[in-house]
């Protein structure tokens, strides 16, 4: 007992020591704790090509390679319609998908397997429900869309992939995954390439559904809802699977290129655990980029899969090339600009992070979603949960300008003959023009 109360004693009295000492300030230059945060921001010259007027987009980032040329918008932006499409976000759901358009028409997936066909209008067309008939609504949530050789193709959460009749919605084949299928599919020739949770890379025919050919990736036990769907040119496809494994193909029989994993991850940030990758493979002439949810964005040789760099930061979506620059946001919600020849950070701006529910565990705290960026009108678009339709400047980062989004994005944004659709948290589609 005497030890005790010693020891308790000398405790006291070097607390009270430390108490009344001076702080010690250190001389020298303070350097930021995280890495890549100590370049200051530039505004560099970039030049692009003009903006285009396109008549479809088909595919997330607007087509199967996920690179697009700039498509036309206007500089100030206003809302043109909000109609209803189904199931918005819930505690048990969740809106993964981004429309598409062709034919004038804009297809969207609700959070609850509920394909829907609008006018470019705004005008209803057809409502479509790929729940199961053993199974219930709730029992399982998000999925994917593209559009291509006159048909449009859904993933969902119930495992299937499903043919659609454009114009009346009506099912020409049905394909089971045996996993969930939430990451969107891409289509290609008489291809369409699927990513389903558990790991595996699908190729089927687009005529009648038969698997053309499998790849297996290695397993994993983190991954998200939505992920990453592959991406296609004529003599590439690239799968990305929730263990952070990138892996090239020849599109038509499957044979195997190259084989990469995107490691590495942001030192103390609870995502870091996640190896998914979260930023859908870009091809872009002779190189590859993809990021992951947690700190790692690479640039790959098309050819050989080789790693030209890696820049540490991650990717919420699939980045923009343009202008020898790329443009993303990155796993802290910052809109970023890399030089595309070496992934050096070249400005960055904070985006908004998170709303306080009150109290002070972060578990009550809401972290903003921000999806995009897409450059069009000579801006980069970004639609964002918080809702804000923001525009920043593609040379410095500058916001240009802002305009409310109703009810919250939950989607990337489609744009088409200047019009952009983006899907929000209640299940609505809405254009602005």
């Amino acid at each position: 007992m005497t030890a005790k109360i010693i020891c308790a004693g000398l405790l006291a009295v070097m607390t009270l020591t430390a108490c009344g000492e001076d702080d010690i300030i250190l001389p020298g230059v303070r350097e930021p704790i995280r890495p890549g945060n100590a370049e200051v921001n530039q505004a560099l010259p970039i030049s692009f090509e003009a903006p285009q007027l396109n008549s479809s987009w088909t595919h997330r980032n607007g087509d199967a390679d996920h690179m697009f040329p700039q498509p036309v918008f206007s500089t100030s932006p206003t809302l043109a319609f909000a109609v209803d499409i189904g199931a918005g976000d819930s505690k048990s759901a969740r809106i993964t998908a981004d429309p598409v358009v062709a034919g004038g028409i804009v297809y969207t997936l609700d959070a609850l397997s509920r394909v829907t066909a609008t006018t470019t209008g705004g005008a209803p067309v057809w409502s479509v429900e790929l729940t199961p008939p053993t199974d219930s609504r709730t029992d399982a949530s998000g999925g994917g869309l593209a559009f291509g050789g006159g048909r449009l193709f859904v993933t969902t959460g119930f495992g299937r992939l499903t043919a659609l009749d454009p114009a009346t919605g009506g099912t020409f084949w049905t394909q089971d995954l045996d996993a969930p299928g939430t990451s969107a599919p891409t289509v290609s020739g008489d291809l369409v390439y699927v990513v389903s949770r558990d790991s595996t890379g699908w190729a089927i025919d687009t005529a009648d559904g038969r698997i053309r050919y499998q790849l297996g990736g290695i397993p994993s036990v983190s991954s998200f809802s939505g992920g990453a769907g592959p991406a296609v040119t004529s003599d590439l496809a690239v799968f990305p699977f929730p263990s952070g494994e990138v892996v090239g193909v020849f599109p038509q029989g499957g044979i195997q290129r190259w084989s990469q994993i995107i490691s590495g991850d942001r030192v103390g940030e609870a995502v870091a655990a996640i190896s998914d990758i979260s930023g859908d493979p870009v091809i872009d002439g002779d190189r590859v980029y993809v990021g992951n949810f947690s700190g790692r964005t690479v640039a790959l040789d098309k050819a050989t899969g080789d790693r030209i760099w890696t820049a540490e930061e991650g990717a919420t979506g699939p980045v923009w090339p343009a202008g020898g620059s790329l443009f993303m946001v990155n796993d802290l919600n910052e809109l970023i600009r890399l030089d595309a020849d070496t992934g050096t950070p070249i400005w960055r701006v904070a985006l908004p992070d998170f709303v306080d529910n009150g109290g002070w565990l972060r578990s009550k705290r809401t972290v903003f979603a921000h999806y995009g960026p897409i450059m069009a009108g000579n801006r980069l678009v970004v639609a964002s949960s918080d809702g804000q339709l923001r525009s920043f400047d593609p040379r410095s980062g500058a916001l240009m300008s802002s305009i409310a989004i109703p009810g919250g994005a939950a989607s990337t944004p489609a744009i088409a003959n200047g019009v952009l659709y983006v899907v929000n948290k209640d299940g609505q589609l809405l254009a602005f023009r």
